[in-house]
């Protein structure tokens, strides 16, 4: 399904990155930084012009592929790895940041890509994640019609255990990212840093 979606010559998604993304990676440590479900990589290439070793992280060839056209169009360099995050183990204590923006998984593969993200952050590291909540089957402007799918803070905060949340909030906001995310939207938003 991704990789049909990936093949057309627009990107799905943008390539503008996630605005709460932008407001809030500053808070990254530098070093390197771990892109969960990245698809075009929009996110992971801004994160490279900011001077971040990026590592991108996504089942689709097709959309690695654009991705490393994004990259080399902004004349930075992204590593993208394809695997299916039920097959990808996230080294432990090796990133500066770990990225997860509309990556939707079945609960048991978010759980457990989750419990791998808090053990691969370095001390200082922080999880930066945007996600729809139950509510967004409401408003149809974007993401699966899955409610398995979905997710919430009493969730999230379960799955991230042994992080300190500076930010995580519900909230409806407009959302403008390319063909697939259009209109108002209901999210949850969580920063949170490893101690």
């Amino acid at each position: 399904m991704w990789n049909e979606r990936y093949s057309q010559l627009e990107y799905a998604f943008g390539i503008q990155p996630n605005d709460f993304l932008v407001e809030v990676s500053q808070q990254i440590p530098s070093g390197r930084v771990l892109c969960l479900g990245e698809g075009e990589c929009r996110n992971a290439v801004y994160l490279a012009q900011q001077g971040y070793q990026v590592t991108a992280v996504d089942a689709s060839a097709v959309g690695l592929e654009k991705a490393q056209k994004l990259a080399a169009k902004k004349s930075v360099t992204i590593e993208t790895i394809v695997a299916d995050l039920a097959d990808f183990v996230v080294q432990p204590n090796a990133w500066d940041g770990i990225v997860s923006i509309f990556c939707h998984l079945l609960p048991s593969l978010r759980a457990q890509t989750h419990r791998q993200a808090v053990a691969g952050l370095r001390s200082q590291g922080v999880f930066i994640l945007e996600a729809y909540t139950f509510h967004q089957l409401d408003f149809k402007t974007g993401g699966s019609p899955r409610v398995e799918l979905m997710m919430d803070l009493t969730i999230l905060r379960r799955e991230l255990k042994g992080l300190v949340f500076n930010h995580a909030v519900e909230l409806e906001r407009e959302i403008q990212e390319g063909q697939f995310h259009q209109g108002r939207s209901a999210v949850v938003q969580v920063l949170g840093f490893k101690s």
